[in-house]
Parts: structure tokens; C-alpha cells; sequence
């Protein structure tokens, strides 16, 4: 391979689900990782909600999210027959819990707030929570329920975006990348092994990495940090103990439960600004246990399987960067931070429209990369 339509660096869920939908539009395409799916994207519980992930004074994400969730389970079915591959998407709602009479005051007034976003939500009792979901601790107040706040399995999902890919024709190259610039454009990649690829176009889609990718100019360097979190994974012997997500709040300790086929339970997530490491931290892995005990008791009988730590891409916003960039030929599809698995398809949807030279998605619009001026941001970071 010499020269492609388009390269995309980074080979998360994200970027390869940019590389698919541009090969579905008749591009040549290639993706660029040292390692895909080794970051965010294996660490993810899979959540999609956007309803329970809503922030008040984020309007805008929230039409994002929710956009992007409308359109899971028609990408979920169409990946799933072009693959043959399973990817986990399930439909059952999420458990916003409370854990003490305020909480539960908070959760009220978020039922309002999603009342006035034609949100779909309803609270339940504590006596009603329990009968939605026996496992949940005795005594809990209550809970809203969030029946569009779905989930996918974001392992199962690379899997199949991976094979998507191969299967159309797009090469997978494992290497790290540095941006090529000529005559003031973005014109392909250099290899770590010296080989350059030439591209049309180039899409930075390398999570928390991306502001970290050579040969990007200073002032277009996406405003994006890395945000450390942990997940957990337990398998209940029994079987399946929830059939919901269940999230809470315990003494302001944010924790969730996100149930798998099988029994397999994710747990997280922590979050700490600490720069790189990703070193799994055992007061962090405590906490989400003894949060996790305290909503969703029987998880003390569940065996221990794995600690994932990686990095999400932090924005100043909270926002993602989707869409071109002041130099010609350089994308961005960056700075996901907590949505990246939820956010996969529309921005896939987005950047291969750019590429072609098709209409955005309105709800798009308004994460364009230059929102953030280079200075500000912090050159150093």
C-alpha cells in the first residue's frame, strides 16, 4: 500500500468505524495503530446513555448522544449481518439509583429535566426497584428509569468493526504514526518503521493520544487530555444476577453495574486526571468494589476476572472534536471522553460525509475542532 483515499489514525471502535462507512462510500481506506482496540475501547462498559450520562448546561452533547443513540440499534443489526458477528447490543434500560433521601430529591429534579428534553424516563420506589431488580440492596429509596439507555458489548463490538473493515477492503497497519504535511496541506502519514503512506485526507482519531501525534501543528493540536478510569469484570456462577444497568451515586462516589450475557458483570468507573499512567490502582479498584457491594450485594459472590485501566480523551467541554480541521486534508474525531462507544456511529457518520462531500449531521455541528483556541488549551499539555 503506497497512497489511499483516506488514513485514518487510530484503530478504536471510532476510528474504525470511520474507516468502514468510508469504504461503504466507494473511498480506499487504511488505519493506522500500534495496537487497535488496546485503549478506551477495551476498557468501556459499553454504555449508551444518554440519558443517564446527561449533565445539566450539556444540551447540546445530549443531542448529540442522543442522535447517535437512535442510531445504535440499526448500525448494531447492519454490523452484525455484514460480519456475521455478534455485538452484544442490548435494550433492557438503565437504574439511576438513589442512595438516600436527597439523592432520590436529585433524581426527581432530574426527571423534570428530562421531561422539559422530551426525554423518556419514569421514577420507581425503592419496592419497585427491587422487583425490577431482586439483587439491588434492600432499603435502597428509589430509582429513575431510563428504558432508551441501552448498552452494547464494546469488546464484541471491535471485534466485528475489525472484520467489518478487513472484509472491505480497508489495511489494518499496526504502527504508530506521525502526520505528513506538504505545501501547507495534510498529504499522508510517516511509519515508525520509516515508510510513508500518502492520503488524501487523514482523520486523527487516536483517543487520549491524539494531541500527542507528531507532525500536527502546534496550533491544531486537539485540545484533549487524558482522564484515567478502571473498569472491573466478575462473572456471577449463577448466571446473570441483573438484567439492567444499575448506576448510582453511593456518598457521591459515582459506580455502575453493566450486566453481560453469561454472567459477566463490568464495574467502574474511577476517574482520575493523572496524566499517562495507566497503572491499575488499588484504592481506586476498592472503591468501585465497596460501591458496587453496597448497591448490588450478591456481586460478593461473584468470581473475579480482570481490572482494565485506560485513558479517555478529555475536552474542555466535555465534547467531542468531529470535523475538519483549518489545514486541508486533516480531520479530527477526538476528545470523546465518556461517549466514545455511544458516539461511535454518528461520528462515523460525520467524518464520511466530510470525506465525501455529503451533508453533516446537524447535531455535529456545533463539535467542530477549532472551537478551542491552541493557546488556551495549553501547548505543553
Amino acid at each position: 500500500m503506497t497512497g489511499t483515499d483516506v488514513i485514518v489514525v487510530g484503530g478504536g471502535v471510532i476510528g474504525l468505524a470511520i474507516a468502514w462507512r468510508a469504504a461503504q462510500r466507494g473511498l480506499s481506506a487504511a488505519v493506522v495503530d500500534p495496537d487497535p482496540g488496546s485503549g478506551a475501547s477495551r476498557t468501556a462498559a459499553g454504555m449508551l446513555a444518554p440519558a443517564t450520562e446527561l449533565y445539566y448546561g450539556e444540551r447540546e452533547l445530549y443531542g448529540l448522544n442522543r442522535a447517535s443513540a437512535d442510531l445504535y440499534e440499526g448500525f448494531a443489526a447492519e454490523l452484525e449481518a455484514a460480519t456475521g458477528l455478534p455485538v452484544g447490543y442490548r435494550a433492557e434500560g438503565t437504574l439511576l439509583t438513589a442512595w438516600d433521601a436527597a439523592d432520590l430529591a436529585s433524581l426527581h429534579d432530574l426527571h423534570i429535566f428530562h421531561s422539559t428534553l422530551g426525554l423518556s424516563s419514569s421514577m420507581v420506589t425503592g419496592r419497585e426497584l427491587r422487583a425490577l431488580e431482586p439483587a439491588t440492596a434492600p432499603g435502597l429509596p428509589g430509582a429513575l428509569l431510563a428504558p432508551d439507555d441501552h448498552q452494547i458489548d464494546n469488546r464484541l463490538l471491535h471485534i466485528a468493526l475489525l472484520a467489518a473493515v478487513r472484509s472491505a477492503g480497508v489495511d489494518v497497519v499496526a504502527a504508530r504514526a506521525s502526520l505528513r504535511v506538504s505545501g501547507g496541506r495534510a498529504v499522508g502519514v510517516l511509519l515508525d518503521d520509516g515508510q510513508e503512506l500518502s492520503a488524501g485526507s487523514v482523520v486523527i482519531a487516536g483517543g487520549a493520544w491524539s494531541r500527542q501525534i507528531a507532525g500536527i501543528p502546534e496550533e491544531l493540536r486537539p485540545a484533549v487530555r487524558p482522564v484515567k478510569g478502571q473498569t472491573l469484570r466478575v462473572r456471577a456462577p449463577g448466571g446473570p444476577v441483573l438484567t439492567r444497568t444499575v448506576r448510582a451515586k453511593v456518598r457521591g462516589n459515582a459506580v455502575y453495574v453493566v450486566p453481560r450475557a453469561g454472567g459477566e458483570l463490568v464495574i467502574g468507573a474511577s476517574s482520575e486526571e493523572t496524566g499517562f499512567g495507566v497503572e491499575p490502582r488499588a484504592g481506586a479498584i476498592h472503591d468501585l468494589l465497596r460501591d458496587a457491594l453496597a448497591v448490588v450485594p450478591e456481586l460478593g459472590e461473584a468470581h473475579w476476572e480482570s481490572v482494565s485501566t485506560s485513558l479517555r480523551p478529555g475536552t474542555p467541554d466535555n465534547g467531542p472534536l468531529i470535523g475538519a480541521t483549518d489545514m486541508e486534508g486533516l480531520l479530527m474525531a477526538t476528545g470523546h471522553y465518556r461517549n466514545g462507544i455511544l458516539l461511535t456511529p454518528i461520528t462515523a457518520d460525520a467524518i464520511a460525509a466530510l470525506l465525501t462531500g455529503a451533508a453533516v449531521p446537524e447535531t455535529a455541528l456545533a463539535f467542530a475542532p477549532g472551537r478551542f483556541a491552541a493557546a488556551a488549551f495549553g501547548a505543553g499539555r
